[in-house]
């Protein structure tokens, strides 16, 4: 075990070294941690750093549950063994690949109050599958695709406050808080391509942003889907390329039951794993409280995989409008009359629920009956028109 421990810190300071010079925003926006937390977000987003980040200068043993390092040996031996070896906490990644973990882990949080237990994986329903209750233990943080802000710092060093474009008066004054000039309009163009994961600034996004699509199917979702089959998989690949050159962002699901042999029931269940695991992007009508649907509206949750997969422009902007607004904290809703709007968002908001028709388009894009028009491809925003790259700077 002394071995194991010696080689799992020595890859420790491996990736300490690798940490990049900025780190996402979101990271850096937590101070300090409390000694239990349950991190999940989608592949990619940064949370092996967030966690690393946050472990420097702490004597805390990092592990991936699906190293092979690990294999066959079980999570609670080796937790004891470091602490036993003077480890004040450990990191856990990819938590659900430990055999027993959310039995190891509750034992360990209650054998132990005085030591860091820092997990995550990519789904929080994953984590919320296991067997020992852990949510009153530990803090559950969500860690989202990067923002367009985030996506500044990153590119520039530029640091932005967050930006409410719908509830403040004065978005026309805040946008100047950014500039629009001519290197910001140019980030906003690559964002668009590739920039809602960290990575991109290492190469090959679309090759690896691909990867994380099959490796979330293919790895995650069987966990949640124990009878999941090669047919089912091979569903969820042809919904995801359907949806991807869709220009109404909907599916038949009579059709797709009858093409693919499966009962309405186990498409739901796919279809809500896939979303779990941070793939789709369910939009209901706001008085839908069916636990079995397919949505009103139907978009891949990262807003990048439109233009690597190669889109439909209108499905990708509203896509994007979707995530920027629920990532604000904003609860987004289909519009049932598509003449007046495309979305509904709400929020509570100084002792009330306020509501805010949507339309989203291109630069030339009419108001029709909504609030706010969300136009791509303009610079500065009017009273109720604002570029869609403002919405980007709400987290």
């Amino acid at each position: 075990m002394d071995a194991l421990l010696n080689e799992l810190q020595a890859g420790m300071q491996r990736r300490l070294l690798a940490l990049p010079e900025r780190i996402r925003p979101f990271t850096t926006s937590f101070t300090s941690l409390p000694r239990a937390i349950s991190l999940t977000g989608p592949r990619g987003v940064g949370k092996t750093v967030f966690l690393l980040h946050h472990a420097k200068g702490k004597k805390i043993l990092y592990m991936s549950a699906d190293s092979p390092l690990l294999a066959g040996l079980k999570l609670y031996a080796i937790i004891k063994q470091a602490f036993l070896a003077g480890y004040e906490g450990v990191i856990v990644d990819e938590v659900h690949f430990a055999k027993d973990w959310s039995i190891s882990l509750k034992a360990i949080y209650d054998e132990y109050p005085d030591r860091i237990l820092w997990i995550s994986d990519s789904s929080s329903l994953i984590l919320r599958s296991g067997t020992a209750d852990l949510s009153r233990r530990f803090l559950q943080i969500s860690m989202p695709l990067l923002s367009f802000r985030e996506f500044l710092f990153l590119e520039y060093g530029n640091s932005y406050s967050p930006i409410e474009a719908f509830t403040n008066s004065s978005s026309y004054t805040d946008s100047f808080k950014v500039q629009p000039e001519p290197k910001i309009l140019e980030a906003w163009q690559k964002y668009k391509q590739q920039g809602t994961r960290p990575f991109y600034s290492e190469g090959n996004f679309s090759e690896r942003l691909i990867a994380i699509m099959e490796k979330s199917l293919y790895y995650d979702i069987p966990f949640l889907v124990p009878s999941i089959t090669d047919n089912n998989l091979r569903l969820m690949s042809s919904v995801i390329s359907t949806l991807a050159q869709s220009v109404i962002p909907r599916l038949h699901v009579s059709s797709l039951c009858a093409d693919w042999g499966i009962g309405s029931d186990k498409l739901y269940q796919l279809i809500g794993a896939m979303e779990a695991v941070g793939l789709l992007r369910v939009i209901r009508y706001e008085q839908d409280k069916k636990a079995k649907t397919a949505g009103a509206k139907l978009f891949l949750a990262d807003p990048a995989l439109y233009m690597v997969l190669g889109s439909n422009t209108g499905t990708a902007r509203e896509a994007m409008v979707a995530m920027f607004c629920t990532n604000s904290g904003w609860n987004v809703y289909a519009s049932k009359d598509e003449t007046k709007g495309d979305f509904i968002i709400s929020q509570f908001h100084n002792g009330k629920v306020i509501r805010f028709l949507l339309e989203v388009g291109g630069s030339k894009k009419v108001k029709k009956s909504a609030d706010f028009v969300i136009r791509d491809d303009i610079d500065l925003p009017g009273l109720t028109a604002l570029p869609l790259w403002l919405l980007g700077m709400g987290w």
